[in-house]
């Protein structure tokens, strides 16, 4: 498992990378990636780093484990390349934002662009065995992105948190709500979407605290 992430991040991560967990993890990582077929594709493992520098670093967004269905995941939590099938918590992302900022839902669901605004997109655990939900959680990612959330909470200031369902909502403990803004909402899977998700609004709420801040909105 190759672990380049961009510079603003290595003083966050090396440190985890150099534990024995971590090590334990890329053990398994690696071999699970010989073995089997694993996605996201191994370049892609830590694209939500890559994408979103720990200093531009306004918003995160929490998702549980990496689509595990073919072509789908690239390494940013609840988004696909740009050519694949919205899977459906996505559509009922983007339906919210349509209803909540007035705006057309987008043909691609890639959420790159999101990350390059300070978006970082982060799946608890950041590897998944094809056709096998869950099949890489307790495996020691979770202990990795606990740390990020905390490095995050600790390091920076003014960040907002979407938590969306019970497992991204359970991350509240790892961070300080007097420095931080947590937003907090049913799933957007369509199991959970019906029963608070629709007109949350926490993409407005978002801007929203960006704009009292000073700091430039995310265009959604």
């Amino acid at each position: 498992m190759q672990q380049k992430v961009s510079k603003s991040w290595q003083p966050i991560l090396q440190p985890e990378f150099e534990k024995e967990y971590f090590k334990e993890l890329t053990a398994f990582v690696t071999s699970e990636y010989k073995e089997y077929q694993c996605f996201p594709k191994e370049d892609d493992i830590f694209a939500a780093f890559n994408f979103c520098s720990f200093d531009a670093l306004k918003v995160v967004i929490i998702g549980q484990d990496p689509y595990h269905d073919e072509g789908q995941a690239n390494g940013l939590c609840f988004s696909v390349k740009d050519d694949v099938k919205q899977p459906p918590s996505l559509k009922n992302i983007f339906k919210e934002i349509a209803t909540d900022l007035n705006q057309e839902i987008p043909q691609s669901g890639n959420l790159e662009k999101w990350a390059k605004q300070g978006v970082l997109l982060l799946n608890a655990t950041l590897t998944v065995r094809a056709h096998e939900a869950g099949s890489h959680q307790k495996k020691g990612w979770e202990t990795f992105t606990d740390a990020v959330i905390k490095s995050i909470s600790e390091e920076k200031e003014n960040v907002v948190f979407l938590l969306w369902g019970k497992f991204a909502e359970s991350k509240t403990k790892l961070i300080n709500t007097k420095k931080h803004t947590v937003f907090t909402a049913p799933h957007p899977s369509p199991l959970g979407a019906w029963r608070g998700w629709f007109g949350s609004k926490h993409f407005s709420k978002t801007n929203k605290v960006l704009k009292n801040l000073k700091i430039a909105k995310i265009e959604w």
